[in-house]
């Protein structure tokens, strides 16, 4: 069952207990009915009254105004929810730090079932070690914030939801997969839920060894269900940090076809960013950037970010304090954040976690533009990527074409990308109405459409509107990349909130034309979202 929270505030006296048990019915009755009219089936209401006598900072509940009014935080199970499902597991490097507070800060976009600690090739006790309680202080700092992330959008989990899924998986050593621990019962459990049946983002930040703890004890003591949890896995892994996958996973679990990214495009977020962000992309992650949307004045989460301490080298590029280090973790969230680019249909579409190309079974991997070019059959990692291999040789995005386009499906969402951080950062000390919020993009037709050669296609994002009430600067692209027709349209009167092409002649049967209706609003920082039309032709 999944959690939903309602908020309901009354503005009248309360008069005794009386009173209150009176209007505690009421607010249970109204509550039931209202989920109920919604289609949605109560397992169990928890009601929390909240005033400013009980008011708790990092609680499950919000303030009120004064000690006469009374507000409450309603959390009813339902069997059904639209966020994506996620769960993360990450050896605590400290890449791996900076990108928990992107993700706590995105928390509400997802229905989190775990945040597991779990070893890699680089980190594991005893070596390279975190701790094992290195998430801690970021889940107080969440608790600081929660009361006013919740200002803008109730969504948000509040802090004894997140403790509540956060677990110590296997840690003890590279790969290890033997024991049976707390994180991957976690995983399991979550695995066997058969109250929902939608697909569940399984990302590895670091290795997969405690992802496999949970998939070979299913498979030990559940053996019958293992095809059903198989149609619910998603895998997003930045890079194979351990051989788990490829040892455990692949043999086992192949047979069912799951869907599994491995990214080495992370690297544009990563400790390498100056090699592969283009020049004017920089100014996002430069320090200056950093201090003013991040790291200064904006809350105890932001103040923990691990930007550059000091002038450092790296590949003969400066680093200086308050750069940004890394990210290098932050795609494998990125893809599950719902923008309209629809990416999660299909990785080679393409979206703010990277664009990838299916190379085996239902594996998909960077798309490295050189003809001819062989992927390795095992691990996509450290030693063979193509990216890491390029920046090992001491390429550049502005000594390198291929180099500069097999980053780009990252680095060209940065504008974006760091814009919606800074907006999100906003959202841990300002008010709602002081704070910009991104635009609701929407079509005045369908998301796929149907074209002849020869036949103009109307566009139109009529509708769209700004929470904000901020301008909107519309712009329709075409995503080449993700097209499987070869060639260009044109697109007319691409930047106004109705526009169109003409499909070319020569376009064949089958082919499909993917249109990008990008909106960003005026607002500061400035945001954007999407909608992606797809036209097949007929």
């Amino acid at each position: 069952m999944k959690r939903k929270q309602v908020f309901i505030r009354h503005t009248g006296p309360i008069r005794g207990a009386a009173g209150l048990s009176s209007l505690l019915s009421i607010v249970c009755m109204a509550v039931m009915l209202a989920l109920t009219l919604q289609g949605t089936a109560i397992a169990g209401i928890k009601i929390i009254p909240v005033t400013t006598a009980n008011f708790t900072p990092g609680s499950n509940m919000t303030a009120v105004d004064d000690a006469n009014h009374l507000q409450f935080v309603i959390d009813a199970a339902t069997p059904t929810d639209d966020r994506p499902r996620v769960i993360v597991t990450s050896d605590g490097e400290i890449d791996d730090e900076c990108s928990m507070i992107r993700f706590m800060l995105y928390a509400n976009q997802w229905d989190i079932e775990g945040i597991v600690t779990s070893s890699s090739q680089y980190h594991w006790q005893g070596h390279s070690w975190a701790g094992d309680d290195w998430i801690e202080p970021y889940l107080d700092a969440y608790a600081q914030v929660y009361p006013n992330l919740v200002k803008h959008d109730p969504a948000y989990p509040t802090p004894a939801y997140l403790r509540e899924r956060t677990a110590l998986g296997n840690v003890k050593a590279e790969g290890e997969m033997e024991e049976v621990t707390v994180g991957s019962q976690l995983i399991t459990k979550a695995l066997l839920d058969n109250s929902d049946d939608r697909p569940i983002w399984l990302q590895a930040w670091g290795g997969m060894n405690t992802i496999s703890r949970a998939l070979k004890t299913i498979e030990d003591e559940h053996p019958e269900k293992m095809a059903e949890v198989a149609r619910k896995l998603r895998f997003f892994f930045i890079w194979e940090q351990d051989a788990t996958y490829q040892e455990y996973i692949r043999p086992h679990w192949g047979k069912y076809n799951i869907p599994t990214i491995v990214s080495d495009q992370f690297e544009a977020i990563a400790y390498r960013w100056k090699q592969i962000q283009p020049e004017e992309m920089q100014v996002y992650f430069n320090a200056a950037w950093m201090k003013k949307n991040i790291l200064e004045n904006h809350g105890p989460l932001c103040s923990l970010y691990e930007a550059h301490k000091k002038t450092s080298e790296r590949n003969n590029h400066q680093y200086y304090a308050g750069d940004f280090r890394s990210e290098g973790d932050s795609p494998a969230f990125l893809h599950t954040i719902v923008t309209g680019l629809r990416n999660m249909e299909s990785p080679d579409w393409g979206g703010w976690g990277g664009r990838y190309v299916r190379v085996r079974e239902n594996t998909w991997l960077d798309p490295v533009p050189v003809e001819g070019y062989t992927y390795p059959d095992g691990r996509w990692y450290t030693r063979n990527a193509w990216g890491r291999q390029g920046t090992r040789q001491g390429k550049t995005s502005s000594t390198s074409p291929e180099y500069r386009k097999y980053f780009k499906p990252m680095w060209r969402w940065s504008p974006a990308l760091q814009n919606d951080f800074a907006a999100r950062a906003d959202w841990c000390v300002k008010p709602y109405d002081q704070a910009n919020h991104p635009p609701v993009v929407v079509l005045n037709h369908a998301v796929n459409l149907k074209a002849k050669p020869g036949e103009t296609v109307k566009l139109s994002a009529q509708g769209t509107s700004d929470p904000d009430g901020d301008k909107l600067n519309y712009r329709w692209w075409q995503y080449a990349e993700a097209d499987t027709y070869q060639g260009t349209v044109e697109i007319r009167d691409a930047g106004k909130q109705d526009a169109s092409f003409t499909v070319s002649g020569d376009a064949g049967k089958g082919k499909t034309i993917h249109i990008i209706c990008e909106v960003t609003d005026a607002g500061t920082p400035q945001l954007t979202r999407y909608q992606r039309v797809v036209v097949k032709i007929e």
